[in-house]
């Protein structure tokens, strides 16, 4: 796509997340689309709601009909003041206030032709069939896009008509697949064998059909001057890449990259589709049941127009006749789930929020599509249910038209489907929200929505330690530019008791860690019916699971990387526990391709980002521990001479003026990108040779040019300035305003001199044993020398003059610097390396490890989180009514499947436990009194045949087999709470020990010890 100058600026403060998602270009072509939105029940606003955070040009929302008592069960902007008043005209006042670039007009008369005319995008809900086909066949007939969306109870239905000729670009959001060429064949096909970037190479990524470009080929080059073609999968490291048999022989080098080409494709009016629908699934075997719920929703439209109602609730009468209609429209080629009909006239009347929510959030990417060309468009139906929240047949719950009628509440909606019982269970609820940002704002809505902690006993505690930023209003839709540097979670407890008054929630705003457990401890976590995190961090969900599964509480747990998205309920002793995070949530580099041989964009930040850390901040941090601890220079760790080496060349590098700032920086720039580079190449030529007779310079190793200053070139004088102004604040001095480049009029330079016998490192292995090995006689003359300069800057009085400023990286902050010096220096590097530049956008998201964020897919997942918070309120206790979610809104796709059961996790004289298991011991004994470690040990081996050889409280060992007789004596008798004193809280209710018994080593094949201790009954 090519931008047009009459596109218009995006706002990359506030949609700076979404950017990552869509592209610059893509949202500039969304701001140029008008978009009409119909009906304003819970569907519609939800759609509406999304696509104005997204940011299309403007939303006319249109509705001809008042809003009613049922409505307040999906509709979060209307309240009961409403009820009577035209829904449109209700919502646009609210959602005019969610972004300021779009407007939203209020529409309240009939949709006619001329009407339509003026958007580019018209979706329908809650309309009428023949509504439906009209306002289709004329958006089909001139160009515009048209969507349907419609819910009714626990089924929701999706329908995309883009036109006959519709094309987008880029299928999904993975990042194109590139490799390191290390052969082409001559021949038809000629056949290219990608560079192993290591023993344990899993292979190259492409895929049959994938269209590819090539650069830096030797040889060969007639493949750098093609235009992309397609290819065919050889092999795991081969691919057949056409006729090569005419092409010069291939020597070296190259890169092969995929190339997203732009598609085409042709769309059905929704009158041929209806009859020959094209349904998305991932599941064929789901197929059967998506065509049954097509003809239900068919059919339900020609029982409304018939009977003028819609079935009545849980009417075995209407129910039968929705089947009969329902058999006449059936496809001969698809049997009719008659049960399934059934079921779906049964609840028909329903309004359930965690529905729509879904429902709306996939709509509003499907409009985004429409207006972008971005992503795959769905084609072109896709219908979704989730029945499995009705109660399990073993509960002895009936449903019935008596107890689901209407009683003129928020939540008819909801007790249309699940009964007066039900919303009276998800009033008591008690439940802990951990996260107040996008998925929490969502989560907290929809909870609001559905009568959660909305009655006698029930409260919702959320609590979040930020507050909210300008680029939070893109996603975070409880928030508005007036609540900028408020807290968040105060913030979003307001909102939501503004959709429904009658919730308790308390809003607090400590981070969940062990340093919170006097706030979250037992007595909290006991009185708990369930967790749900909105946590971006997997280090902190993974606490949060921890805990749940320490209490035995379920958890909700949910995540969301751009478009993509997942959804699990971790349940008791029926399904796994959270599982455990990576040590690190960000991809690592090997030092080795960092330092000498990159070969992507990403190397190169990555490099640039360690510069940046080096120089700025380490270096000062470094030389103020010199000149503050008197202890420093004592240190013998390995690492020491690193460290004294910095402080020394720090010391003498300090700058006087803003001249030797700009002097410094221009030797850091022949140093990084002239001399490091002509010293590896005089090291390894490029016609160097391994000690096996290959090419050194090869696969994924490319041999680097070095680079020549030219203070015209913008990149080359950036970096200068970047680098010049970061050393000045670092040694405190004020830099003045304009550029360098008058500095460096008389500046001259040693030229290069290679320096023979210095050794480069070529693999991590070697690196790692060059670092183990120190230098005694050159650490003990640095240790000498600081320590008599040390001496000097005390006589002088001068330490404090020598203190640094350490800059530590900030992303969001354009004046200081520290992107461009970043930015700048990873281009020269790549451009050392033949490798393309990074933008300033792509940079940001990189080395600010941001994580790519749209409302559409936060929507998407917090709806179907709901969904199953819904059958842990019912208590529901088969595995096969849970469901783990993964979604791609890019692609349209939704995968649920089953979760999994508990694996064995403990194993002790052939017996196996789960992750949920633990051995429980009663803290007090029957006279009231707190029992010692013997009568724990007693227990144990009385209950459960267990004879202790080691006792563990967190890290601490309480008891060992292997202590003094004397000291085994004196913890035995020792009453719990004295041994952990130190460690618990007074108001502590709950011991947690690791055991180890005879035979068995190592403490992780029992289940912990759960000690129990009452606060009443417990003495101080």
């Amino acid at each position: 796509m090519s931008a047009s100058e009459n596109l218009p600026e995006i706002d990359e403060g506030r949609y700076s997340r979404q950017l990552y998602v869509l592209g610059y270009e893509a949202m500039q072509k969304m701001a140029t689309a008008a978009v009409l939105v119909s009906g304003m029940k819970g569907l519609g606003v939800e759609i509406a709601k999304n696509i104005i955070l997204a940011g299309v040009k403007s939303v006319t929302v249109h509705d001809q009909h008042d809003a009613q008592w049922s409505d307040l069960s999906s509709q979060f902007y209307l309240s009961e003041k409403d009820v009577g008043q035209n829904r449109a005209v209700v919502s646009q006042r609210h959602l005019a206030e969610l972004n300021s670039y779009v407007p939203v007009i209020p529409y309240t008369e009939g949709l006619s032709e001329s009407f339509l005319s003026d958007f580019q995008v018209v979706v329908l809900t809650n309309s009428p069939l023949e509504e439906q086909l009209r306002i289709n066949d004329f958006c089909h007939a001139n160009n515009i896009r048209f969507v349907l969306a419609d819910t009714k109870g626990l089924a929701g239905q999706l329908f995309c008509d883009f036109g006959e000729n519709f094309v987008f670009y880029d299928a999904s959001e993975a990042e194109p697949v590139s490799a390191v060429i290390q052969h082409i064949t001559q021949g038809n096909p000629g056949v290219l064998t990608v560079a192993r970037e290591d023993e344990q190479g899993q292979g190259h990524q492409f895929e049959d059909g994938d269209w590819v470009t090539f650069r830096e080929v030797e040889g060969m080059t007639e493949l750098n001057d093609r235009e992309p073609h397609p290819i065919r999968v050889a092999g795991q490291y081969s691919l057949e890449i056409g006729d090569t048999s005419s092409f010069s022989p291939y020597k070296s080098g190259g890169i092969i990259t995929q190339v997203e080409m732009p598609q085409q494709r042709s769309f059905d009016s929704l009158c041929i589709s209806m009859r020959s629908p094209k349904i998305k699934t991932p599941d064929a075997g789901e197929m059967s049941r998506y065509h049954t719920l097509h003809m239900a929703f068919w059919a339900l439209h020609l029982f409304q127009s018939k009977m003028k109602h819609l079935p009545r609730l849980k009417n075995q009468a209407n129910a039968e006749e929705m089947v009969k209609l329902a058999q006449t429209l059936s496809l001969d080629q698809e049997p009719l789930a008659e049960d399934l009909v059934r079921t779906f006239a049964y609840g028909c009347t329903g309004d359930l929020n965690p529905i729509t929510a879904f429902i709306g959030a996939v709509a509003a990417h499907e409009v985004l599509k429409a207006t972008s060309g971005k992503f795959t468009p769905l084609d072109q139906w896709l219908y979704f249910d989730a029945y499995e929240c009705l109660p399990e047949e073993d509960h002895g719950v009936l449903l019935t038209e008596e107890n689901c009628a209407p009683l003129d509440s928020r939540y008819d909606g909801q007790i249309a489907i699940f009964g007066a019982d039900f919303q009276e269970r998800l009033g008591k609820q008690k439940y802990f929200v951990v996260g107040a940002g996008a998925i929490g704002c969502e989560l907290l809505k929809n909870f609001a929505m559905i009568g959660l902690a909305a009655g006698e006993g029930g409260s919702i505690t959320v609590t979040d330690m930020d507050t909210i930023e300008y680029s939070n209003l893109n996603r975070q839709f409880l928030y508005r530019l007036q609540d900028v540097s408020k807290q968040k979670s105060e913030v979003a407890a307001a909102a939501i008791k503004l959709m429904n008054p009658y919730v308790t929630i308390t809003a607090e705003q400590n981070q969940v860690g062990p340093d919170t457990e006097c706030y979250y401890g037992d007595e909290f976590f006991l009185g708990l019916d369930g967790v749900a995190t909105a946590l971006d961090s997997l280090q902190a969900r993974a606490y949060v699971g921890k805990r749940c599964t320490q209490y035995r509480k379920p958890l909700l747990d949910s995540g969301t990387l751009g478009t993509r998205g997942h959804v699990q309920a971790l349940v008791p002793f029926l399904t796994e526990a959270y599982g455990h995070a990576e040590d690190q949530d960000e991809e690592e580099y090997p030092l080795c391709t960092l330092r000498h041989f990159p070969t992507t964009i990403q190397h190169t930040l990555q490099w640039a980002r360690d510069q940046f850390d080096g120089l700025f901040r380490m270096a000062a941090e470094t030389v103020n521990k010199f000149l503050g601890d008197p202890s420093f220079l004592v240190s013998q760790e390995v690492e020491a001479l690193e460290m004294f080496e910095l402080v020394q060349a720090s010391l003498q590098e300090k700058p006087h003026s803003w001249r030797d700032c700009v002097a410094w920086a221009r030797r850091l720039w022949e140093r990084l990108f002239s001399h490091d580079i002509q010293q590896l190449r005089h090291n390894f030529p490029p016609d160097h040779k391994t000690i096996s007779g290959l090419p050194f310079w090869s696969g994924p190793k490319r041999c680097p040019e070095k680079l020549d200053f030219n203070f015209s070139n913008t990149t080359h004088g950036t970096f200068l300035l970047a680098a010049s102004r970061l050393f000045a604040q670092m040694h405190r001095l004020n830099a003045p305003a304009g550029c360098a480049s008058q500095i460096l009029l008389d500046f001259r330079l040693l030229p290069f001199q290679p320096q023979n016998g210095v050794h480069i490192p070529i693999t991590d292995q070697e690196m790692q044993r060059s670092r183990g090995t120190v230098d005694e006689t050159r650490l003990a003359e640095l240790r000498q020398d600081l320590a008599r300069l040390r001496s000097e800057l005390e006589e002088q009085d001068a330490l404090l003059s020598y203190r640094m400023e350490p800059i530590h990286f900030e992303k969001d902050d354009d004046s200081n610097y520290h992107l461009d010096f970043i930015v700048t220096a990873a281009n020269l590097r790549a451009e050392n390396y033949g490798i393309p530049p990074a933008d300033k956008l792509q940079a940001k998201r990189i080395v600010g490890r941001i994580v790519p964020a749209i409302a559409t897919t936060t929507a998407a997942v917090a709806g179907l989180v709901c969904l199953e918070l819904y059958k842990l309120v019912w208590g529901h206790r088969s595995l096969s009514s849970y469901r783990s979610t993964f979604l791609r809104l890019s692609e349209s796709l939704l995968q649920r499947c089953q979760p999994c059961s508990p694996q064995p996790t403990y194993e002790y004289h052939q017996r196996t436990w789960s992750c949920w298991e633990r051995f429980e011991v009663p803290g007090v004994d029957g006279n009231g009194e707190e029992i010692t470690l013997k009568g724990l040990c007693d227990h144990l081996q009385r209950e459960h045949s267990l004879v202790p050889q080691m006792l563990l409280y967190g890290k601490a060992m309480i008891y060992a087999g292997f202590w003094a007789e004397e000291k085994r004596e004196k913890q035995l008798s020792s009453r719990l709470t004295e041994l952990v004193c130190r460690l618990v809280s007074k108001d502590c209710w709950l011991l947690v020990f690791e055991i180890v018994c005879e035979n068995e080593e190592d403490g992780k094949d029992l289940p912990p010890v759960h000690v129990w201790l009452h606060p009443v009954n417990r003495k101080e």
